[in-house]
């Protein structure tokens, strides 16, 4: 039975992978809470009897909470492919070995 040759992991994958998934983390948080934020605004606006300022929306909660949850991601996803890469690295020796 022939063994599947696998590749060493390598280290320059990790900064890559690890930035694309803060970028998509961070545009799907800052999309669902300018969702939100238009709602909120609209309600309010409607409560209160104003025309709604859909800049409120922009800069008061999407963009502090799309911030807030990239710093997030970033930590997160780091901290998941350094993991990762040390367990890919470790099988990887141990299947070079057997």
């Amino acid at each position: 039975m022939p063994r599947s040759a696998s590749r060493p992991p390598r280290w320059y994958t990790i900064p890559a992978r690890v930035l694309l998934l803060t970028f998509i983390g961070t545009l799907l948080t800052f999309a669902v809470s300018l969702l939100l934020g238009i709602l909120g605004t609209i309600v309010i606006s409607a409560i209160r009897g104003h025309h709604p300022d859909m800049t409120l929306a922009y800069r008061d909660v999407a963009l502090p909470i799309a911030i807030v949850a990239g710093a997030i991601t970033l930590i997160a996803a780091l901290i998941t492919e350094i993991r990762r890469y040390q367990q890919v690295k470790a099988l990887s020796a141990i299947e070079r070995l057997s």
